[in-house]
């Protein structure tokens, strides 16, 4: 068996893939190469309680790192792992086994996982780099926790579920929130019509103003002081005062470094059902950089970007890598299909927003339990997604981890 296995990546889904790979019996060198300058910690928390929460409001990167909640306990089994944080890898000959990095270093593999995960876009338009923020990494939330004090205004840009836990959190602490969003309501595509305009609804009793259909122009300073952000101008001219901006408009993938290897790094990394880059047996991908086919919805390859997907797809990656690199099970048939079930959730204010499944291509959708009707969030609201009638997603906002459990259950059966 091989010798040497490179992770790069080391968030999530390379911590996951170190832990699967030895618990799959993987016994040689295993390395890990992270961007970051922490160790792996746990991401949804950074929307939520690292803004304002009060036991984390004065805590430092290095303590949110290791604070309940955030931190990511490392398995007793990874601990002979090697971690190379601070630095990425900026170039790969995957024909060489050969990767580079940015300060400078040569790694040799045998076998390797590309775990790169994402990085935030941003809006098209310079300037105000002390006022403008977006939320991926520890210390994006920290200097956007020391920006939300009460009354300052702030524009979200984006009403996905970051930008309105992001929003939910402003309001928390005391800020004027607007989000600005191009659809005709906030989280319109995960959720649909009817689910999204009521939790819109919720937001504005909170105190949230929603610019939609709208987009961002330009942005000007302040009369007092031209180099601060003063405001945020929108498509239709309206002006709406900005001490801070926040930009939740998607995300890309981390690919770059894997250029010039003849990859489809269209969107992603374009993968197999076991978690191969296009076939290759000493090449995996796990997370939401992978795009794959899951066959319980159908075979066409896609990203999930949801919290989940790091576990599911190391468990996958790991067991191929390590049979792609044993020359004694490389002849043997594939494993059964791979088909996990995607689930995300957003906390927004004291509501849970849980859903298991996919809900974006939907073609019928419709409340199971509950309703929406005003005072739903006492009782909770279960929605349902279909596709040619087969259920394919549920969501269920508010209600109880019973209801959460029982109608994940029913998912989960469904083929």
């Amino acid at each position: 068996m091989a010798s040497q296995i490179v992770i790069v990546g080391g968030s999530l889904g390379g911590l996951r893939a170190a832990e699967q790979l030895r618990t799959n019996g993987w016994s040689g060198e295993l390395t890990v190469v992270g961007a970051e300058a922490h160790l792996p910690y746990n991401r949804p928390p950074l929307s939520k309680n690292v803004l304002v929460a009060p036991d984390t409001s004065a805590l430092s990167a290095t303590e949110l790192v290791n604070h309940p909640g955030i931190a990511l306990r490392r398995r007793a089994h990874v601990e002979d792992v090697s971690w190379v944080t601070g630095t990425e890898v900026v170039r790969a000959a995957l024909a060489d086994h050969v990767l580079h990095t940015a300060d400078g270093r040569t790694l040799t593999y045998d076998g390797l996982v590309v775990a790169t995960g994402l990085r935030p876009r941003r809006l098209p338009i310079d300037g105000f780099a002390d006022h403008r923020h977006t939320l991926r990494t520890l210390d994006d939330a920290i200097a956007l926790r020391d920006q939300l004090t009460a009354g300052t205004s702030v524009v979200v840009v984006g009403g996905g579920f970051i930008g309105c836990e992001v929003a939910a959190s402003a309001r928390r602490a005391g800020c004027r929130v607007t989000v600005v969003e191009p659809f005709a309501a906030p989280m319109l595509r995960p959720l649909g019509t009817e689910l999204a305009r009521t939790l819109q609804t919720f937001h504005e009793e909170q105190g949230v103003d929603f610019a939609l259909g709208r987009s961002v122009s330009a942005l000007v300073g302040r009369s007092s002081d031209p180099e601060a952000l003063g405001a945020v101008i929108l498509d239709n001219g309206t002006e709406l005062a900005a001490d801070v901006l926040v930009e939740a408009v998607g995300s890309q993938p981390n690919v770059e470094w894997l250029a010039g290897n003849g990859l489809d790094l269209s969107d992603g990394v374009l993968c197999d059902n076991l978690m191969r880059v296009e076939g290759r047996d000493d090449v995996v991908a796990v997370g939401d950089v992978a795009r794959f086919p899951n066959p319980r919805f159908d075979s066409t390859p896609r990203r999930v970007e949801h919290w989940c997907v790091p576990g599911d797809t190391a468990y996958r990656a790991a067991t191929t890598l390590i049979r792609g690199l044993s020359s004694a099970e490389r002849g043997e048939g594939d494993p059964a299909p791979f088909t996990p079930l995607p689930s995300f959730w957003s906390d927004q204010f004291d509501i849970r927003i849980q859903g298991f499944g996919r809900t974006e291509h939907a073609d019928r959708i419709e409340v199971l339990e509950g309703g929406l009707s005003p005072g739903w969030t006492s009782a909770g609201v279960v929605v349902g997604y279909f596709r040619q009638s087969t259920m394919t997603g549920v969501v269920i906002a508010g209600g109880t981890p019973a209801q959460r459990l029982r109608h994940k259950a029913l998912l989960e059966g469904v083929r």
